[in-house]
């Protein structure tokens, strides 16, 4: 087999049919046919179904897919470290963030840098925990923010962020007059969890188990801005990063403290071995001055 037959292939599971994979791939539908028939040939496997003049994909095909996925995102990242080494050269910053960090509080940091004042250019992307670890691992960023779910071992890595917990609720919603909200109130009110995957989550619940509570969920979702919106939506209550939520409080969502103390942790990565330039510690500098001042705004929300 070779990376076209691949690149055949994947097209084909993309589109849906092989005309489909034709018009994306600017060639022939016979060469479609073709190239998927070699690789069945080379590969051994029975990757397609022919019914009724239609190609349906097999299992086979099917977990073949998740593996040259995997593959073409690597090629695409690649792909976009050269459009980004063509419009910014070498002079620039790459950051990656988890989205609690990523969607208030780094662009707050990022405009305080000034950019333009600097003549500096900048690629900044919100990705998952896994995706900043990968990135940062694999060199294609500077630094990134990241929570403290995964292994980091082999990066260079401190704990930039590590605050308690708040509960979002809508400032309508019957414990909005409550100063600090227990650990019954979670599970007597509809409650909105962070997925079982988050060290956040995992934490809360073990803390509740131990005063001999069960968090049964009403509803799960990944990331703290969901939980907010589903609770400015009057949806249920939920634990949430309190940098994120300060983003939602202008619209009329309210943030309390919880009686267990519950901590959210981001932590800083880069590659070991390879120092911060002079640019990239400015940028940090930058980012713990917004970081204090948005602790600040936290405080006097809570208080």
């Amino acid at each position: 087999m070779d990376m076209r037959e691949i690149q055949v292939f994947r097209a084909v599971m993309q589109a849906g049919t092989t005309s489909k994979a034709a018009n994306l791939l600017g060639i022939s539908q016979p060469a479609i046919s073709q190239s998927i028939r070699k690789l069945e040939e080379s590969s051994g496997l029975r990757l397609f179904e022919r019914v009724r003049g239609r190609l349906v994909a097999t299992p086979e095909a099917g977990a073949l897919m998740e593996e040259v996925d995997r593959c073409f995102a690597g090629f695409e990242l690649i792909e976009h470290r050269i459009r980004s080494l063509k419009s910014f050269g070498v002079g620039r910053l790459a950051i990656g963030s988890l989205p609690a960090l990523g969607t208030g509080f780094m662009p707050r940091a990022i405009a305080a840098f000034g950019l333009v004042d600097r003549g500096l250019q900048m690629s900044f992307q919100i990705m998952s925990s896994r995706e900043v670890l990968r990135q940062v691992a694999a060199g294609q960023l500077d630094f990134g923010l990241m929570a403290d779910e995964l292994s980091v071992a082999g990066l260079e890595h401190s704990v930039f962020l590590r605050t308690p917990g708040v509960i979002a609720m809508h400032s309508r919603h019957p414990l909005a007059d409550k100063k600090i909200i227990d650990a019954r109130d979670l599970v007597e009110h509809p409650f909105i969890a962070l997925n079982p995957e988050d060290a956040s989550r995992r934490r809360l619940e073990a803390a509740l188990q131990a005063v001999d509570l069960n968090l049964r969920p009403m509803l799960e979702t990944p990331y703290s801005n969901s939980v907010c919106e589903l609770a400015l939506n009057g949806v249920g209550i939920g634990m949430v990063h309190p940098i994120m939520a300060l983003d939602y409080l202008s619209r009329g969502l309210t943030i309390k403290r919880l009686s267990l103390e519950i901590s959210f942790t981001s932590l800083l990565v880069f590659r070991s071995g390879t120092p911060l330039s002079g640019n990239a510690k400015a940028m940090l500098k930058v980012m713990r001055i917004q970081l204090e001042n948005d602790l600040k705004k936290m405080q006097a929300a809570l208080d």
